[in-house]
């Protein structure tokens, strides 16, 4: 039950972060949102870290792991991601991006030697049919947006898959914390050093109306630092396939902020969707979750008292 509260608090987080790339990425820039959100997220998990009164043991990390973590599942896709909203809508790129299950299944079977079973594929395929209702089965509206923002989009989710198998794969005995704060360090870092090489510093000026002062802190705070807390827990504690199915889940959870804060209609199709996305999840983690208690005891028992306790 606690991975499908992680799931659907998720979803939530980053339905609303398309929008917020949208608001500041005309400011700041493709590398300027990275950076904030990056800074913002660290800053964010370093507080708690404060107030907990916990410090971060150094020793014996798998540094190139870690690096490698942080350029494939924040510095390269959330750049993309920024570069993907300057060219095509917010909408269309929380729909692409809800592909991710597909390609985590790919690359964990072709990569990964993960071995799916009849279930899994059929919660992936109606997972994706879930999208195509959801979109109302406007697939021409795909072809129609701009394919350099359709290109960096899916170069993106190619990047969370690959990394999603990778973290479950080679980073099992590493906390939740450490993981989440050293993708934002890098982050941050990398992003900062982009701007500086292509001269595209952003200026202070950008940050201060109040409409990016909340999506900053929307898309810093929430969406990058405690969601990738969330996250890489739900890797952790169930698989990199159940992890990245909140992709499928954030266009609905897009459209229920829509209604909720500015009053949009939710028609009759989406809530067929939504009915047929939620079995997909079902299918494809319900053998996933299960069996995972006595795997996450596994894991609490290598890393108990070392880095965070979940």
């Amino acid at each position: 039950m606690k991975l499908y509260v992680a799931l659907i608090t998720l979803s939530l987080i980053w339905g609303m972060s398309f929008y917020f790339i949208k608001v500041l990425v005309e400011g700041f820039g493709p590398w300027g949102v990275v950076f904030v959100r990056c800074s913002l997220g660290a800053l964010t998990l370093l507080f708690i870290l404060l107030l907990q009164r916990k410090w971060l043991s150094l020793k014996a990390l798998p540094w190139k792991s870690l690096l490698l973590v942080g350029f494939l599942n924040a510095l390269i896709p959330w750049g993309l991601i920024a570069i993907s909203e300057t060219r095509i809508s917010s909408s269309m790129a929380s729909i692409v991006n809800a592909t991710t299950p597909i390609w985590t299944s790919i690359i964990g079977v072709l990569l990964f030697s993960i071995t799916l079973r009849f279930k899994q594929w059929l919660g992936v395929v109606v997972g994706f049919i879930g999208i195509l209702i959801l979109i109302d089965l406007n697939v021409t509206q795909l072809f129609n947006e701009d394919l350099i923002g359709m290109g960096t989009m899916i170069g993106a989710t190619l990047c969370y898959g690959y990394v999603s198998q990778f973290t479950k794969r080679h980073l099992q005995g590493i906390s939740v914390m450490m993981i989440s704060l050293f993708t934002l360090i890098t982050g941050a870092i990398g992003s900062l050093v982009i701007m500086g090489v292509t001269g595209s510093l952003f200026s202070l000026e950008h940050a201060g109306s109040m409409i990016s002062v909340f999506a900053m802190i929307g898309l810093g705070v929430f969406g990058s630092g405690l969601a990738y807390l969330l996250f890489y827990y739900m890797i952790q504690e169930g698989s990199a396939e159940f992890a990245t199915f909140v992709t499928y889940l954030v266009p609905i959870t897009a459209m229920f902020w829509g209604w909720f804060l500015l009053d949009e209609h939710i028609p009759a199709h989406a809530i067929v969707g939504l009915v047929l996305i939620l079995a997909g999840v079902y299918l494809s983690t319900r053998k996933t979750v299960k069996e995972q208690p006595v795997a996450a005891s596994a894991i609490n028992s290598k890393s108990k008292g070392v880095l965070y306790d979940k």
